[in-house]
């Protein structure tokens, strides 16, 4: 039907909380709504000809009508948990039936006590916590000693944060590639993040070299059954972080939204045939866990005046599926990711408008991309585009 999809995944760009949400103190949130609320005049122009304010859940942000361009709805997600890995792998067909350990008194002894024999360097932290306010608290001395600040939040993460003129990018790396190693079994964290930053005490700055160390999928995803059918899955942004490099063909590590943007369009623009496969992370990472609704509102607007660019670069055998993996409301009072559910945006230069309301699964997305390919499933059929397109 289509010889390439694109699948971008507007990190943490929830749209209303799941029934359970309350089960993750997250009852009241809705990113996408309180981003609105929070930006006078707001508007996603582009997004919204695609049908986002269609979607349940955003009906009192829609204050006019429009004609919709776009299969539209939101997604239920099935896995427990609300963590980027648990959400990717479920976009790509892998529901996780138990969440990733988290570790609300920071972390055990008998871990800890392997990282500093395993690191060769002390700690400071093991703790929940802001990852800006943490290096304000602990910066000063983390450059003193050079002792490691390690923390992590509500989510299965053990990141670790070192200034980049203390401990240079590649030692800190392969640190995280030693407690990526060792942490496993029980203590089996959904990723292990290298957060650098730069400055001098009272301007510290994290830096755009973030790396993700995702424990491998622990299934077959839609990744490896395009790659072993003979298709391009191109991975850009964080994506093959998240998939511990495994079923991608080609991988683009980019720095920010405008450098991920940038790298999808020269990839439309090319002769891959398969996936292209992104995640834009600026919402998530320096808005939605800093509390910034202004910031957040900016970035969805910077993504919504790129959109044409990326549709004009479409060719007409081409699909677009937009999407989130998780939520990261940034106006409630936590800093963490939220329960909630997703949007899925899908636009072709031959479409038949359709709400598809509330879908159960984010595996509904890996469900249509391997029945757009004819690859069989081994998970239940959720393909949405039977009917929807014009041939």
């Amino acid at each position: 039907m289509f010889n390439r999809v694109i699948l971008i995944v507007l990190d943490s760009v929830g749209v209303g909380a799941m029934p359970d949400a309350a089960d993750y103190g997250d009852e009241n949130s809705n990113t996408i709504l309180h981003v609105y609320e929070g930006n006078e005049n707001f508007h996603l122009d582009n997004l919204e000809k695609m049908g986002l304010t269609y979607i349940q859940g955003l009906d009192e942000i829609k204050d006019y009508e429009i004609i919709t361009n776009g299969i539209y709805g939101r997604l239920m997600e099935m896995s427990k948990g609300k963590d980027t890995t648990t959400g990717h792998w479920e976009i790509a067909g892998l529901v996780s039936e138990s969440s990733f350990p988290t570790y609300p008194e920071g972390f055990p002894d008998e871990v800890m006590d392997e990282f500093v024999r395993e690191s060769g360097r002390g700690y400071l932290g093991n703790k929940p916590a802001s990852g800006t306010a943490i290096i304000e608290e602990l910066g000063r001395e983390h450059m003193e000693t050079g002792k490691l600040i390690v923390y992590t939040s509500a989510d299965s993460v053990f990141q670790i944060a070192a200034h980049e003129d203390i401990v240079p990018l590649e030692e800190l790396y392969d640190i995280c590639k030693k407690a990526r190693k060792m942490l496993k079994g029980k203590h089996g964290v959904g990723r292990v993040i290298a957060r650098p930053f730069t400055g001098s005490p009272g301007s510290f700055e994290r830096t755009e070299n973030r790396r993700d160390y995702s424990l491998p999928p622990t299934g077959k995803t839609m990744l490896d059954l395009l790659k072993e059918n003979g298709f391009d899955v191109v991975a850009i942004g964080k994506i093959e972080d998240i998939f511990a490099h495994v079923g991608i063909t080609k991988a683009l590590h980019t720095t920010n939204n405008a450098d991920g943007i940038e790298a999808t369009i020269d990839e439309i623009k090319s002769g891959s045939n398969g996936l292209i496969f992104t995640n834009l992370v600026d919402f998530d990472m320096l808005y939605g866990h800093r509390n910034n609704v202004q910031g957040y509102g900016e970035a969805l607007k910077y993504f919504d005046s790129r959109l044409p660019e990326i549709i004009a670069a479409m060719k007409d055998d081409d699909l677009l599926m937009i999407t989130a993996d998780h939520g990261c409301d940034p106006s409630t009072d936590s800093t963490d990711h939220s329960r909630e559910y997703v949007p899925l945006l899908c636009y072709t230069k031959n479409i038949i408008s359709t709400d598809m309301k509330t879908m159960k699964g984010f595996n509904t997305i890996a469900s249509t991309i391997l029945d757009n390919f004819n690859i069989e499933i081994d998970f239940e059929d959720k393909s949405i585009l039977r009917d929807l397109v014009r041939s």
